[in-house]
């Protein structure tokens, strides 16, 4: 098996750490939406709709965070279930409707948002701005060279 470089052993020990990163971010958002009977993908999906109605496949695009469109049309379709959001027809595509947050949607994440900010606020001045801004910019980084290296 070849080696990698002293950089890429460096990245290797980099992924479990960023997975667990990602099930903490999760356990949070499960924590934030439990009170308001949704979970974190019906928080996520109904969030990319609060400002303006759109189609799943361009909610697939935003969110972009390993949704199929398929994933979404599924949530999608529990929001209007549940009456947190509904759907409208779409001027631009006849058969592609808009999903659009419902006042129930609009005020379930507004309450969201506002635990959520606790919770950012807490967990933010424990790291602190500069080591947060520092990790951001790394993590971009990252992201963009993975996409590179993989053409």
């Amino acid at each position: 098996m070849p080696s990698r470089t002293p950089e890429g052993d460096a990245l290797t020990r980099l992924v479990l750490p960023a997975f667990e990163l990602n099930g903490e971010f999760l356990a949070a958002a499960e924590v934030i939406t439990r009170p308001h009977d949704l979970t974190p993908a019906r928080w996520q999906v109904l969030g990319a709709v609060i400002d303006e109605p759109l189609p799943v496949a361009e909610i697939a695009r935003r969110v972009g965070l390993g949704l199929a469109r398929q994933s979404v049309q599924r949530v999608a379709d529990d929001l209007v279930t549940h009456e947190w959001a509904t759907w409208a027809e779409n001027p631009h595509h006849r058969r592609a409707k808009l999903l659009a947050a419902t006042d129930r949607g609009i005020a379930a994440v507004r309450a969201m948002a506002a635990e959520q900010h606790r919770w950012a606020d807490a967990v933010g001045t424990e790291i602190g701005l500069a080591d947060l801004a520092c990790l951001a910019d790394l993590i971009r980084r990252v992201i963009e060279a993975s996409r590179s290296a993989r053409g």
